[in-house]
């Protein structure tokens, strides 16, 4: 593909509005609604979510993390304290998310302070998981240089027979997050890019003021 036809790359919305008469007074009643209608319309992996951090001096990271509960109390997740998101948020707890769903034409971006979940939490996700892929929290330094694949196969192998008949530990280095929010923006695609855009800000830690932005 050339510069040319990368540019011209571009699609026409028009499966949903958007309006503030619709919309619920709670964000999190919200994204409920938005997130089974994902679930109901067969959207691949609905909990996908790009997840981003930074350092304290801002220099951002991204990648994909996969929801895991959410209430009023925030969006939920689970993952290495060691690797480069879990030291990034050690120091800088600012953080922010983003949904996709491409199939309905709708975004969902939140952002917030992220918080380490319970001891009590982080050990019940974990023993709920597949047996191997506890194991494969076990194995893998997320993050840091491993010296090739069959190393890290070798570890898996070596674990799985260690634990072929007995409950898997969960490593102190691995549990839950907590995203708490301070804005969420639900992003409903429009014809003539002129997208619906309504945000809701969280007001003195307690109510949330809705408004709408310009696409």
């Amino acid at each position: 593909m050339n510069q040319s036809e990368l540019q011209n790359l571009r699609q026409d919305y028009s499966a949903a509005t958007l309006s503030e008469k619709d919309i619920n007074a709670s964000p999190i009643k919200q994204f409920e609604k938005w997130f089974n209608e994902a679930l109901g319309a067969n959207v691949p992996e609905p909990n996908a979510m790009t997840l981003a951090t930074a350092t304290p001096d801002g220099r951002p990271s991204a990648r994909i993390v996969l929801l895991k509960g959410f209430d009023d109390n925030g969006f939920a997740f689970y993952t290495n304290y060691l690797s480069r998101k879990g030291k990034e948020l050690a120091k800088n707890p600012n953080a922010a998310v983003v949904f996709h769903w491409i199939e309905l034409e709708r975004q969902v971006r939140i952002e917030g302070t992220i918080e380490k979940l319970s001891k009590e939490q982080s050990d019940k996700y974990f023993h709920s998981r597949p047996k191997m892929s506890q194991i494969g929290a076990l194995a893998s330094p997320q993050s840091q240089e491993i010296a090739d694949r069959d190393a890290l196969e070798s570890k898996m192998n070596e674990l799985e027979a260690e634990y072929a008949d007995k409950e898997v530990p969960k490593p102190s280095y691995w549990g839950g997050y907590v995203l708490k929010p301070r804005l969420i923006e639900f992003w409903q695609g429009r014809s003539s890019r002129l997208h619906d855009r309504i945000v809701y800000k969280k007001v003195d830690n307690k109510s949330w003021k809705k408004v709408r932005l310009a696409p």
